[in-house]
């Protein structure tokens, strides 16, 4: 174990046992008082550096979609607070993963811009109140990965007492009902010696129906992740080609339908889930990856390993400006610094091991989750000897449909082969995505997720 690494599970350890342990007094009172409404500490760090929470709105007035979030964001005017780089990354070595520390030392030119700290992520009242619901009512399942019962939407377990509760959370973080990319880009960097760019256009869509507005039961929407559409729209290899695909939360056998257009037929894809090669991108991005973790959690034992004050990207809003040009934001070994902002928030740092008995090219994985919205903000792979192979930064922006925080943009380095992939970013779009918080059109219902429309539409 590296000196770096050995420090950190100290700190984390140390954090920890101040908590009390992962297991927290189920205490539905506290929500709303001493944590946030999603079980977050309200009160800041010792040191000032961390505010104390408080509900807020997260853009000034006048903003409308179709109109740069960035802005009307209310902090728009912050200035940097200092820059780390490869020399000085020493001195905050504490706040540091084991990922950033790689990525400072080994990516050429990569840096950190700090920021003040934002603590902007709040949720709808709704929200908040079936959130209180599910400190008594959630449950996992038998097998101790599936979620079994919640209240939706709402976080199911904000007093996590293990990493599998603390991942469902992620996963559940409420998102409205939808989101809508018309038109967005992934893009991997080039190999070394070479220039060349893959950049693949797409359309998207995901439907969340646990995300419709009010207090439901879990069986009642359903036991759906979500349903995702998307098509390819260039280069000439990938355009037409389309999936649809139902993501479970109780079963590892997700329904997922590819269309080839040179086939002009739909096929099922029973093995394309976990760490299965995502088609086009040179083995640099596997389909669990997308949107910094997606799938079933049934492969790997889950861990909490503590809260830690972390340097993590928050309030990105410059990698979801549409009106960027792709290369001024797109560098050669990494996303230019000035549209990546850093904040010193607290995380739960989540340790995924794999099971016996299974299989995945990562047979150990770390997540950081962010205490006041349950995003992924960091995540790290570690190969099969066991070194640290991918880092993920999940670019946490604040969402004015909704009034919460989404990860959807975000950027995986491959340590060892020193290329990265970007994906979900709207630069360079045109347009900007958009969170539904209401059920509209075709693509807030499950028929249009299915292998028959997928045919269908692909063959207009």
């Amino acid at each position: 174990m590296t000196n770096a690494k050995h420090q950190f599970m100290l700190v984390a350890a140390a954090c920890l046992a101040m908590a009390g342990g992962p297991a927290r007094a189920s205490d539905a009172s506290q929500l709303g008082t001493t944590l946030t409404p999603l079980g977050g500490e309200m009160a800041g760090s010792k040191d000032g550096r961390i505010p104390a929470w408080k509900e807020e709105a997260q853009a000034s007035d006048g903003w409308s979609w179709g109109k740069l979030r960035k802005d009307y964001w209310k902090y728009k005017n912050d200035k940097s607070l200092y820059t780390i780089n490869a020399a000085n990354m020493g001195q905050y070595a504490a706040m540091l993963t084991p990922g950033q520390q790689a990525l400072l030392k080994q990516n050429p030119g990569f840096q950190m811009e700090v920021y003040p700290t934002r603590r902007s992520c709040g949720v709808p009242e709704f929200v908040a109140e079936n959130t209180k619901k599910n400190v008594a009512t959630a449950k996992m399942g038998a097998d101790g990965w599936s979620l079994k019962s919640a209240v939706v939407p709402g976080t199911p377990f904000p007093m996590p007492s293990n990493g599998a509760q603390a991942m469902m959370n992620m996963k559940m973080r409420y998102r409205g009902v939808g989101v809508e990319y018309q038109n967005g880009f992934t893009m991997v960097s080039p190999r070394r010696g070479s220039e060349d760019w893959i950049m693949a256009g797409f359309e998207q869509n995901y439907y969340f129906p646990a995300g419709k507005k009010g207090s439901n039961n879990l069986t009642e929407t359903g036991n759906v992740e979500y349903y995702t559409y998307f098509t390819y729209k260039s280069p000439a290899a990938l355009a037409g080609q389309a999936l649809a695909a139902d993501i479970f939360l109780d079963n590892p056998n997700s329904e997922t339908f590819y269309y080839f257009p040179g086939q002009r037929r739909v096929r099922r894809m029973p093995a394309y889930a976990y760490d299965a090669p995502q088609i086009g991108f040179e083995n640099q991005y596997l389909l669990d990856e997308t949107n910094m973790f997606t799938g079933t959690l049934d492969r790997f034992d889950w861990k909490i390993i503590g809260k830690k004050e972390v340097l993590v990207p928050y309030n990105v809003l410059g990698v979801y400006d549409f009106k960027a040009k792709i290369h001024d934001v797109v560098g050669r070994n990494a996303l230019a610094a000035s549209t990546r902002r850093y904040e010193l928030h607290r995380v739960w740092v989540v340790e995924g091991t794999v099971k016996q008995g299974a299989r995945h090219v990562s047979p150990k994985r770390t997540y950081y989750l962010d205490e006041d919205s349950w995003n992924a903000v960091l995540a790290e792979d570690y190969d099969v000897q066991g070194a640290l192979w991918k880092v993920r930064e999940g670019y946490v922006v604040p969402v004015y449909e909704t009034g919460t925080c989404d990860v959807l943009a975000f950027g995986q380095y491959n340590l060892p082969e020193g290329r990265y992939v970007f994906d979900f970013s709207t630069v360079g779009a045109g347009v900007d995505v958009k969170w539904l918080t209401e059920s509209r059109g075709e693509r807030t219902k499950a028929a249009f997720y299915t292998s028959e429309n997928l045919r269908a539409i692909s063959d207009r």
